[in-house]
């Protein structure tokens, strides 16, 4: 298996990607009998044996309402149920503030940050 790292851009922290092909997850969940597509579950995985993973959702690991973007103007947090909360940062009204200007921030940072997420 290659050693293979890229540095984090966030949080400076070294990430190895890997992908196991055909393995068998079992997976323990508190509230769904089955994994929801596309709701992200917290806890530990554990690989037990060859070919064999283990995931144990936990009530507690993890941050809450993780940042999925964090630009100048807004930052949008993704709640447990998967929808998308926008949330605007604080506004310098002091120094030459325009809001025609800062509207038109907003906007392109807004549109920029939906169509990168929706991507996904």
């Amino acid at each position: 298996m290659k050693k293979d790292f890229r540095k984090n851009k966030t949080k400076g922290k070294k990430l190895f990607p890997n992908t196991d092909l055909c393995v068998d997850i079992k997976t323990s969940l508190r509230f769904d009998p089955l994994a929801v597509i596309g709701r992200s579950y917290l806890g530990v995985l554990t690989h037990d044996k060859v070919d064999h993973y283990t995931f144990t959702e936990t009530t507690n690991a993890g941050k809450r309402n993780p940042h999925v973007f964090v630009g100048k103007f807004i930052t949008i947090t993704r709640r447990d149920d998967g929808t998308l909360r926008l949330n605007f940062r604080p506004v310098d009204t002091k120094h030459d503030f325009c809001p025609s200007e800062y509207a038109s921030h907003v906007a392109n940072e807004l549109f920029w940050a939906l169509t990168s997420l929706l991507e996904k």
